[in-house]
């Protein structure tokens, strides 16, 4: 696909979306709410695909693209409420910061600050060597918070914890109803 500083895109089942995206950038998630999948890939490139029952009303799901100097946002819109899931591949060193509203928002094999916030549902976040990190805070305000990797098992309303470390990367993971895993 030719490079733009803006880009957009439907008809996902029939034609993913895909871009150059260098290694080591910070990526922003505007996502709609659903069943979505981030996985952080080998390779400098971004790539939205669907995988959906009803084909003709996943075409309906949109792609916006921008690209800054030293980041890019992409949004994921539209489509059917039920029946879908999106696919986000990202390059494996990715500075995260995504924001979504409602569903199952499974993030993994992504190596760099992850700032994610969903408002209700299910966020689970593969963050792979707790030292790796330098400073992590979770929550959730009501609803179960569970980090075996750092030690943190809650349930209830307004749970958290903070840890810090020696790593490089920070993490900050909420989510308002429902359940936060790190693994």
């Amino acid at each position: 696909m030719a490079q733009s500083n803006k880009i957009e895109a439907t008809n996902l089942p029939e034609h993913p979306f895909q871009v150059d995206y260098p290694s080591g950038s910070q990526l922003h998630l505007r996502l709609r709410s659903g069943d979505v999948r981030v996985v952080g890939k080998e390779d400098n490139k971004i790539s939205v695909r669907v995988d959906a029952h009803d084909t003709e009303r996943a075409r309906e799901v949109k792609v916006f693209f921008e690209r800054f100097e030293n980041s890019a946002e992409l949004r994921v819109s539209g489509g059917p409420r039920n029946d879908l899931q999106i696919i986000v591949e990202v390059p494996k060193a990715t500075g995260l910061f995504v924001r979504m509203p409602a569903g199952q928002l499974e993030i993994s094999d992504v190596t760099g600050d992850k700032d994610v916030q969903l408002h209700a549902g299910e966020l689970i976040l593969h963050v792979g060597d707790p030292a790796d990190y330098s400073h992590v805070d979770a929550s959730v305000t009501t609803g179960g918070l569970e980090a075996p990797t750092f030690h943190e098992d809650h349930g209830g309303f307004f749970r958290s914890f903070q840890k810090s470390g020696n790593g490089k990367y920070r993490l900050h993971a909420h989510v308002g109803a429902g359940d936060l895993t790190l693994r």
